[in-house]
């Protein structure tokens, strides 16, 4: 009823084409249901495997930047179903491990300011629901802190911005033993912040632990192409019993609710 009520003071429209009715329409949400492997321009070494919803082009990048910059949290529940998502994507490599632990990319102190919240911790809470939701044993766990400051990576080359960044992620506890850790960001486009943050995580891990993964709502397109196949989501090697298997298209149902 209050939603209703809501509707008729200010009308909904979709954060990604503009169409009124929803928060984030059936086919804008369509564009966030088709896991694919990211890979940079330039292919940063330590990159970890990282799935990515979609592509960020077309709706969905207004529908990003509504979310991250405009203030529109409601865009929490599309955004973060299409994260949880990719989780699933990107886990589904890895068989045979222990629970799966989603570590949000921890925003710089001027971000926060700026935008007043967290919107990645946004993200991962309506992640973990709804995987929580769907029967699978995953928790977040804020492992990663931001330190010191780094300049604007606005026109920054690859190269650039991982050195921007170099040494402003810490570890703010230990590494649970055997768990699946998964990065997770709103938007992966260069790379560089998804490899430090993996290199910092990766330090602590144990021999015979899971690689570092990571999951993100959208990447900057490549070049053209289909939806990534199951079989190219293989992302440990000579291990036995892993093998790729079909990415769940649904998960706890509310994919395209608001």
């Amino acid at each position: 009823m209050l939603g209703a009520l809501a509707d008729l003071v200010l009308p909904r429209t979709c954060a990604g084409c503009a169409v009124p009715g929803a928060v984030l329409c059936s086919s804008c949400s369509a564009l966030l249901a088709r896991p694919r492997l990211a890979a940079p321009r330039r292919f940063p070494e330590g990159f970890p495997p990282t799935v990515a919803a979609g592509g960020y082009a077309g709706p969905v990048r207004p529908a990003v930047l509504a979310f991250k910059e405009r203030g529109r949290a409601e865009l929490a529940g599309p955004l973060g179903a299409a994260l949880a998502l990719a989780v699933v994507a990107v886990t589904r490599a890895v068989r045979d491990t222990g629970p799966v632990v989603l570590v949000p990319v921890p925003s710089s102190p001027a971000a926060l300011r700026t935008r007043g919240r967290d919107h990645v911790r946004e993200l991962t809470g309506q992640a973990v629901r709804e995987l929580v939701a769907a029967g699978l044993p995953v928790t977040a766990g804020r492992l990663l802190r931001r330190r010191g400051r780094v300049r604007d990576s606005a026109g920054l080359s690859a190269v650039q911005r991982r050195a921007n960044l170099a040494g402003t992620f810490a570890l703010t506890g230990g590494v649970p033993a055997g768990a699946v850790l998964v990065l997770v960001d709103d938007v992966v486009s260069s790379g560089a912040t998804l490899t430090e943050a993996a290199a910092v995580l990766g330090s602590a891990t144990r021999p015979g632990d899971p690689p570092v993964l990571a999951a993100v709502v959208a990447a900057t397109p490549r070049a053209a192409g289909g939806p990534t196949s199951a079989g190219d989501l293989r992302v440990v090697r000579n291990r036995p019993g892993i093998g790729p298997r079909p990415p769940a298209d649904r998960l706890s149902g509310r994919v395209n609710r608001d």
